[in-house]
This record gives structure tokens, sequence and C-alpha cells, in this order.
């Protein structure tokens, strides 16, 4: 109540409130961008999908604007549906042979699946996602700052239960790290592999320069910028429910953390936080430096670890040399002096192509957390190395990055000097390994997301950026939007910056400026969960199973009903049927026992070419040993590329089946049919 008063206060007597002009009157407009018709050009038949979830936004930069929806096919296509277990987010599109089964989960990109996701109006996508990753689903195979990103997540959405319910399991996660600390340094430490960076300085180093895959055990600015933004986030969750003394502790540690990072791993001579070996051997001895500079170097500021100092601040000039961190065509892993700059020891066995490296290669990643830690230092430290037009410079370097040729796919890492993806693999399109989304949301427009009853706005641009809205943006449990319009001109509102919360104007500014704007919280509204009843998790699942008229390999049956739905071409996901194959085919489920069942979902796939949606199709269910179709059903015409309902009364049954008719001299290609 004290700060709706407080904005009332404001509203009634014109004044500004830490930089933001309180609107005189509310003022209900209509909305400036026609989110029905962006959904339907970025999204196709898919669009529904994305109508009433995602965060609208544009900008002059049609590339950027672009890649921003393209990253959001990116995180729809990695959403896998586990059935009762919910959803999770995935690294690869299919599956690789080092994640954690059945789920096919990564712990390792989980800091940017959570940061993409708090963006989406529908909660439950990262809310089950972490409820998979703090009930087993994190294993630790990788470093990784869950709990920050649980706090970062709440920041968004204001959901305390959401955030706290798995306190216990937090704490428990963040102290079986014990096993890679070392009490005599007060860091911890970890080998680079399994900081999801193989082929680093240490690393290779440490192998004498022959090979660097594993090995190289080092304290890292990775490691230990993400323990101390999990202490500090541990303490901030507890807080939240009254834990003061698990607050006061995880408060200390955080505080040990930064000292000694700041004491042991900054190095005067480079300028820059680098690793020291926790490894002897031939080659190198324990707690020496390395011998080079590294983009992880970046990361203390990705989690506002250092102290605000000139000295500090003068890491990031690295990051602006060309002939050091700054690629051409991306932000470089490690500086071309280092004796083994971009020297490929590791190839494919099958295709005899590039493996991945951390000796140079830009990585989406990597690039990711140095943007975020940019917007740090812009946002709120005191610094004369980097400006705006620096964060642009390199969002925009970064954004060219999705692009191969004409079209969109992002790799998991790139040439930083001539540009192109290195890996290129089977598992490699449209990697969600790396964010855009949350650099947009925080960057770019500039909403600083906070604990109290504020909301800031902080757009980090320049005269390059003519004009940006985003809308329909979820915050504390309304709809924003913060619009910017040099001249006026493009939505006609009046030049400046505007922002808005649920249709109703609620600051301006003439000039693009800080805005702190007083903001009651709305109550959250509860997550909406229905399960699928037909996932196979694995092919050795027993129950549920498919199996189908034709193209009748276990895999390909079972890729219908995996829990994966996307449309890109250049990965096949579904069950196919076979070449020159009959117009009649057919896909069945099989359960365990009865079970109950009313609507389903269906995506097929069509290339326009070997591929065409069916002409017609029916849900069949067997009676007195024959299929006949399911009573009352209510179907939707035929979707290509998209969601295709189909609702009916609710029937037990052992077997469903999907009855399908494709075009002659055509193949169908079922992409996923969920049973609800």
């Amino acid at each position: 109540m004290l700060y709706s008063s407080l904005f009332l206060l404001a509203v009634q007597s014109g004044l500004t409130v830490k930089g933001a002009k309180a609107s005189s009157s509310p003022s209900h407009e209509k909305r400036a961008l026609d989110t029905s018709a962006i959904a339907t050009k970025y999204f196709g038949n898919d669009a529904p999908w994305y109508k009433d979830r995602i965060a609208y936004f544009e900008c002059s930069d049609s590339q950027i604007t672009d890649v921003y929806y393209y990253r959001w096919k990116i995180f729809r296509a990695h959403q896998r549906d586990l059935g009762a277990k919910g959803y999770i987010s995935t690294e690869f599109l299919d599956d690789v042979s080092w994640q954690l089964e059945p789920w096919a989960s990564l712990n390792d990109a989980t800091g940017f699946h959570v940061a993409e996701g708090r963006w989406n109006r529908d909660r439950r996508f990262k809310d089950d996602y972490l409820t998979h990753m703090l009930t087993g689903g994190d294993d630790r195979h990788f470093t990784d700052y869950i709990q920050d990103s649980v706090w970062g997540s709440y920041l968004v959405d204001n959901d305390v239960p959401s955030a706290t319910k798995y306190l216990d399991q937090m704490k428990t996660l963040y102290n079986q790290w014990v096993d890679h600390f070392d009490s005599s340094k007060g860091l911890y430490w970890v080998e680079p592999l399994l900081d999801a960076t193989e082929y680093t300085i240490s690393s290779i180093d440490a192998s004498g320069g022959k090979d660097g895959f594993t090995g190289g055990d080092a304290f890292r600015p990775s490691v230990n910028s993400y323990m101390y933004a999990n202490a500090r986030a541990l303490a901030k969750l507890a807080g939240l429910v009254g834990q003061t003394s698990v607050t006061t502790d995880y408060n200390s540690r955080a505080a040990a953390i930064k000292s000694n990072v700041q004491k042991s791993l900054w190095n005067s001579t480079l300028s820059h936080f680098i690793d020291r070996y926790k490894v002897s051997n031939d080659y190198v001895k324990y707690w020496e430096p390395i011998r080079g500079r590294e983009l992880v170097g970046i990361l203390p500021w990705t989690f506002d670890l250092p102290d605000n100092s000139s000295e500090y601040a003068s890491s990031w000039k690295h990051l602006l040399n060309p002939n050091e961190l700054a690629g051409a065509k991306g932000l470089r892993t490690v500086e071309p002096s280092y004796q083994y700059y971009m020297k490929q020891y590791r190839y494919d066995a099958a295709s005899g192509r590039r493996e991945c490296q951390w000796n140079g290669p830009a990585w989406p990643f990597q690039i990711t957390q140095a943007l975020l830690g940019m917007s740090n230092l812009l946002d709120h430290y005191s610094q004369n190395v980097v400006t705006n037009s620096d964060y642009i410079k390199l969002l925009k370097q970064y954004t060219q990055i999705h692009y191969n040729g004409a079209s969109l796919n992002l790799q998991e890492d790139y040439d930083p000097d001539n540009g192109g993806a290195i890996v290129g693999l089977a598992r490699s399109p449209h990697y969600f390994h790396s964010g855009y989304i949350d650099l947009i949301m925080t960057g770019l427009v500039g909403i600083r997301p906070r604990a109290d009853d504020f909301l800031e706005i902080n757009p980090l641009i320049t005269s390059d950026i003519k004009y940006f809205r985003a809308e329909e943006v979820p915050y504390h449990g309304t709809n924003i939007v913060v619009q910017w319009d040099a001249d006026g001109s493009r939505y006609n509102q009046g030049a400046g910056l505007r922002v808005e919360r649920d249709g109703v104007v609620i600051a301006t500014s003439p000039t693009l400026k800080r805005l702190v704007i007083p903001f009651q919280k709305k109550a959250i509204i509860g997550i909406t969960r229905p399960i699928a009843k037909s996932i196979q998790l694995q092919t050795t699942t027993t129950y549920p199973y498919g199996n189908a008229s034709s193209g009748t390999n276990i895999d390909n049956v079972h890729d219908a009903i995996d829990g994966r739905v996307w449309f890109f071409p250049e990965l096949a996901n579904g069950w196919n049927s076979d070449v020159n194959s009959a117009t009649t085919q057919w896909y069945t489920v099989t359960f365990e026992s009865a079970t109950q069942i009313s609507r389903a979902e269906i995506a097929f796939f069509d290339n326009g070419n070997d591929f065409k949606a069916p002409t017609a199709y029916s849900v069949q269910v067997l009676s007195n040993g024959k299929w006949v179709d399911v009573a009352g059903q209510k179907k939707d015409a035929v979707v290509a590329n998209g969601i295709t309902n189909v609702q009916f009364t609710a029937t037990s049954i052992a077997q469903v089946r999907l009855a399908i008719t494709q075009p002659a001299g055509k193949r169908t290609r079922l992409v996923e049919v969920k049973y609800f």
C-alpha cells in the first residue's frame, strides 16, 4: 500500500519519480503492435502456440527483431513434454550420448533456459523445468547457476511458492559442490570439460599442448562466479520465507568467494580474471596462473561479483581490442597470441568434421554471458571503458551469428575471424545453450527486474536504434509495455520513452533515461497443467508404445510419441511413412491399461515436396475387434507445421489409433501425437 500511495501522490501532483514523469491521467490506448499478425508472420501455422505466451518485440533493426522471434522458435522446439513430469528444456534437439536418461536433460544450459523462459507468460515451462532439475535432474554433470536462475525467475514473476518450494534441495545441491572446494584457497575448482568448455588454456597446457579434451583442473572465474551467485540467491530466497540464519550463512559464503576471487584470480599483469591450476604435473604446477586471457574472465560481471573499481573495469578493454578477444565475427574465447589458438585437436569420427573446442572459437554460450556482464557494467558500475555503442555493436555481431546465409540456424560454435559455423554436426542445428530474449529484455529494452514494488527501466541503446516496443511482457503478475520512439513517428504516441501497465500509461520521458516507477504487484495466476498420457520417453520404455502401418523401425515409430515438437527441416522429427506407401496409413498408441482420454493434439510436417500433410484423419478405437471412429469427434481441419486439435467423447481405452489419408505419391511425417 505504501508504494501504491506513493504512485497516487505522484500522479496527482505530476511529480517525476526517479526519472519517470508519472502520467497525469490514465490512458487506455490501442496496442501499437498487431501481435496476431506478428505471430502469423514469424510462426506460420504454429502461431497459436505463441500468441498468448510470448512477449512481443520490434525495433528499428530488422535483424534483431527477426532473431528475437527465431529465438522463441528455438525455445518452443526445445520444450520436451515428459508426460506426468511436465516439460523440460533440452540443449540439443535430438538425443546425445551424454544426456541424462531417460529425460534427455543436461544441466549446463539451465541458466539460459530459465532466463529465456522467464519472459514467457505461460510459467509452466520454466516452472516444470525447475521442478525437474531440483528433484534429481541436476546431476552436477556440469557446473551451473541454477539457484541464481531461480532467483532471477522470481524477480520477473514474483512467484514466491515456486521460488522457494525446493529451497532445501537447492541448499543440498549447493553443498554437494564441497567436493570441488579447496579450503586452503577458499575457491572452487573444476575440470574445464565439466565446465562445458573443453580445450581451454588450462587443459591444453596441462597436456603439454598435446590434447586438452580432459584434464587441466583449475580454479576458474566461471565456477567461482556461479557459486558466488548461487550463494547470494540462496540468501535472498531464504529471506523470502524468514530463514534469517540461512540468509546470514550464505551471504557470508558469497562474501568469502568474492574476496578470494578478487585476491587470487585477478591478474594485474594481464588486467583480467584468469584460471589458476589445481593440478600439478610435468607441464603445470598447482596454483600457477594460466598464461593468457580467456573470455571466461569476464564472467564475474555476469553475476555482479567484482567491486566497482577502475582497475577491474579495465578488463573490458580486451573485449574491444581486435588483437585480443574482439574477433571480427564474434568474441574469441582465447586470444590469438596463445600458442595453440584455433589449433584443431578433435574431429568427429563419423563425418571427419571438426569438434567442439574453446581455444579461440566464438561460442554463443559465452557471448551471451559476456553481453549480460556488459549490460550489468553499463547499468550500475562507474567506468569509462565501454559504452552503449559497444554493447549495441556486440549485440548486432551476435545477432549476425544466428544467420546461415539468408536462413536462421544457430549452431554450437563459430570462427571468430572468418565467420561460419565450425562444428556443424547432425546434432548442431538450432542449438539451445545461449540466450537472446533475455538480452533484449534486460539490455536493449532495459527492464531491470527487482524484488520490490518498483519497475526499473534503463535501455542500453544508441541513436542507431530509432525505435523499439516490447509488448505483453510479464512482470510481477501484470503485462507491461516499454516503448522508445526517438521522434514519435513510429507509434504516433509522442517522442521518447513510454511505459504501460495492463494498457495504462504509467510513465513517460521525452529523453532516454533510467525510469524507476512505483509498481504494486498483482496476485499470481495459477498454472494450468494438462498432462499428455501418450509420451514414451525412450524406445525401451514399456508403456505407452506405438506401432504403425509402415515405417516400422523402432526409432522411427518412437519419434511420434517422444514429447518433442519442432518443424525445422534441417533435423527430421517424427514418424515417417514409407516411400511409395498406401494412401491409407495409421499410427496406434497402446497404454499399459485402460486410460481415459478426451482430446488429441496432432502435429504434421509438410515440406511442400515429398512430405505432405494428410488430406483426412480420424481418431479411432476398437469396437468388437474392429477400428471405428471414436464418438463425438470435433476435428480441426488438418494443419501443416502446426497443431491440429480434435476433441471427442471421453473414453477409457487401452489402444487408440490415428487413421490418416495421405496424398497419393507422398509421405506422412507425424511429428507428434498427444492424447489427453
